[in-house]
């Protein structure tokens, strides 16, 4: 089932909050921005904008065709990670929809805001500039989800808001502790809601990357710095140059789901 951007899902929910493109963002210590950004760039087959922001933290990855849907951070204290960006019609009637559904606004800025949802996990609402065309595959691999890993405690809550907040079909995972939103169709970047198996102060978030070839993906990705840190059912996690972690995961680089094979229902992911 597709659905416009931010009107409703599979549960019949209606938001109405305009999201019509979305970003993922690459959260990484600001003293090492430069190789974070080396190697998301050679991963993803982008190019760097200008910088912005005070100190020169926010760059966006250019792919050669289409919009571009990744961006990076330096961020001054922790070890990073990953955030949503939502690139909406209306940013004041977003921000209010989600303070409604239970998030708080951590940064006002003219003409975009910083919230927080209510696990703690961050994300911005920002202005939508015509952002329409998806990137292509690269190397078999399309660096497509934000994975929102949740203490258990706040897991239902934390679901039925990112549910809520965008409006996109809610789908049950591979495994018992994942959920899925995935969004409308031309959408480039998907959410998995992931329960964490012990508690945490707050969420967190890092980043997953659909791959044909989970093993041709990561020996790639080994020659550009990163490195293998441990093997699940169906993906493995990497840690990149400047420390984070993220996954290559064994989904169809175009759809986001799982192979057809082992497909249990259509389109479960994770």
């Amino acid at each position: 089932m597709s659905t416009a951007p931010g009107t409703g899902n599979s549960t019949g929910t209606a938001t109405g909050t305009g999201i019509r493109w979305t970003y993922a963002f690459v959260d990484r210590p600001a003293g090492l921005l430069g190789p974070a950004q080396a190697f998301w760039t050679a991963v993803t087959d982008t190019r760097l904008s200008g910088t912005r922001g005070e100190q020169g933290e926010f760059v966006t990855l250019l792919p050669g065709e289409g919009d571009a849907c990744v961006k990076v951070q330096g961020v001054d204290s922790g070890d990073g990670g990953a955030h949503l960006d939502f690139a909406v019609e209306d940013v004041d009637a977003f921000v209010g929809s989600a303070s409604a559904l239970g998030a708080t606004v951590a940064a006002a800025h003219t003409g975009w805001a910083v919230l927080r949802s209510p696990a703690g996990q961050l994300f911005c609402a920002v202005p939508w500039n015509g952002e329409s065309v998806r990137p292509a595959v690269v190397n078999g691999s399309r660096l497509d989800q934000v994975s929102i890993d949740i203490p258990p405690a706040a897991y239902a809550t934390e679901v039925a808001f990112w549910e809520r907040l965008t409006g996109w079909d809610s789908l049950t995972g591979s495994l018992p502790e994942f959920h899925v939103l995935r969004p409308p169709a031309g959408l480039p970047i998907r959410i998995l809601l992931q329960r964490l198996g012990t508690e945490r102060p707050t969420a967190s978030a890092h980043l997953d990357l659909a791959c044909a070839d989970i093993g041709a993906t990561a020996a790639r990705h080994e020659r550009l710095g990163a490195a293998v840190v441990a093997h699940g059912p169906h993906w493995t996690v990497m840690r990149d140059p400047a420390g984070g972690t993220y996954c290559l995961t064994g989904r169809d680089p175009e759809t986001g789901g799982l192979p057809k094979p082992t497909q249990t229902s259509a389109d479960d992911i994770a």
